[in-house]
């Protein structure tokens, strides 16, 4: 079942995340897409993603009748601390005219002249929002208002951080894209922020950065009722909270398997056990 924003756009509720797959990434999105996956996310920030191969898996695709408006396309600025000397925009430039170059460099790299999503890969601050946050985010909404991406969002962000730019901007944020851990309540502040506004919580590292839960016993016993494996429990558990999952799988049966998370349904009792599992 697709998710919508709060603008009343449509977005698949499971996500396929291209981060660190280096040259195997066209081969790697052809075969998410060819199991079933219809979203995929990438970034302008070559020291992770690689953005120009999701771009050859997509003409790939489109060879073969997958038309780009049948898939969900998100991608990222990424400020300078976040890159490596491969920089999708000039440093020296305003952070205005590195917003739209890396924007341009993104439509290129995916052969396409709108994206679903454009989401700031993370705040320049720690804590707050400061001057260049909001130069960046006031860019990103002109390109949202210039119809270029259907919608707009933040990653990498704390709950005090999107608290402030619900408040201040003209368009809050549609997505918020975090690394969730089980032992800070699966990110609960931010999910929460995100509950209140409207705004779809997108989590990554579901799997990665809460390897103790994936082998609890708690986890173990639903995956032996529902007959499925550990991942598809912790993706339902996600989405059963009201979150859109990113899987980065690179094995083709898990890409399948994750993908069972549509076959059943956890208990109240179950997403209450998981909830708490790692605090």
């Amino acid at each position: 079942m697709p998710l919508t924003t709060y603008n009343q756009v449509a977005i698949p509720s499971f996500m396929y995340g291209t981060a660190w797959k280096k040259e195997a990434t066209t081969q790697l999105v052809e075969q998410a897409v060819g199991v079933g996956f219809t979203a995929i996310d990438t970034a302008n920030q070559a020291v992770h993603y690689q953005e120009a191969l999701v771009g050859a898996a997509l003409q790939a695709l489109a060879k073969k009748g997958v038309a780009r408006d049948s898939l969900f396309l998100q991608t990222k600025f990424t400020p300078l601390n976040g890159q490596d000397h491969r920089l999708p925009y000039d440093p020296s430039a305003d952070l205005t005219t590195q917003v739209k170059q890396s924007f341009d460099s993104s439509l290129s790299h995916l052969g396409t002249d709108y994206v679903d999503s454009y989401v700031l890969h993370g705040p320049y601050s720690r804590w707050t929002l400061g001057p260049s946050d909001w130069e960046v985010w006031a860019a990103i909404e002109s390109l949202y208002q210039s119809g270029r991406t259907r919608m707009i969002g933040i990653s990498n962000v704390t709950a005090a951080q999107l608290a402030q730019l619900c408040e201040k901007a003209a368009f809050k944020p549609m997505v918020v894209q975090n690394r969730c851990y089980a032992a800070l309540g699966w990110d609960r502040e931010v999910r929460e922020i995100c509950r209140a506004q409207g705004i779809i919580y997108q989590g990554f590292s579901l799997l990665t950065a809460n390897r103790e839960v994936l082998a609890s016993p708690e986890v173990k016993a639903i995956a032996l009722r529902v007959g499925v494996g550990l991942a598809p429990v912790i993706f339902r558990f996600a989405m059963q909270l009201g979150m859109l999952p990113l899987t980065g799988t690179t094995s083709l049966f898990h890409m399948k398997e994750d993908l069972q998370v549509e076959t059943f349904v956890l208990t109240d009792e179950e997403v209450r056990q998981l909830e708490t599992i790692g605090m």
